[in-house]
């Protein structure tokens, strides 16, 4: 099957806070003042997270559908711990991402448990950003000069 592409494109605005266009939307990015920023947006690693949640939306209902059963949503819940000593440019042997991500989901359906772990299963494997966030993905970062 031929590659979806999906591209966006970002604009710094200031040391913390970035512009990102995605097709006609925009999104802010910064960090909370505690961390130095104007707390006008969730911060990368928020938005990652809220990335994981949106996927997971999407895959859940879909899997429900096609399993056949009345699925009116599901509320998550995720928290990530990270260790931000390299971030900060401390020596650390920790790495910079997330060291875990916990994810709870209550799905608002009528079935039974087996049918619900059956459901959860295949939306856990079939989750495009729960895959990228589970695995390595190759990454490319060039210098380009406008």
């Amino acid at each position: 099957m031929k590659l979806v592409k999906f591209k966006i494109n970002a604009v710094s605005e200031s040391p913390t806070r970035t512009v990102v266009s995605a097709r006609d939307f925009k999104m802010v990015i910064d960090e909370p003042k505690n961390l130095g920023g104007d707390d006008t947006g969730a911060n990368p690693v928020e938005f990652l997270l809220g990335a994981l949640s949106g996927c997971l939306n999407v895959v859940g209902h879909m899997v429900a559908k096609e399993m056949g059963f009345d699925f009116h949503g599901m509320e998550i819940d995720i928290e990530g711990g990270l260790n931000p000593a390299k971030f900060m440019g401390m020596p650390s042997k920790e790495r910079t991402g997330y060291q875990y991500i916990d994810v709870k989901i209550r799905p608002n359906a009528n079935v039974d448990e087996e049918t619900l772990t059956k459901w959860v299963k295949a939306v856990e494997e079939r989750c495009p950003v729960s895959d990228n966030i589970g695995n390595a993905t190759p990454i490319s970062i060039d210098l380009s000069h406008k």
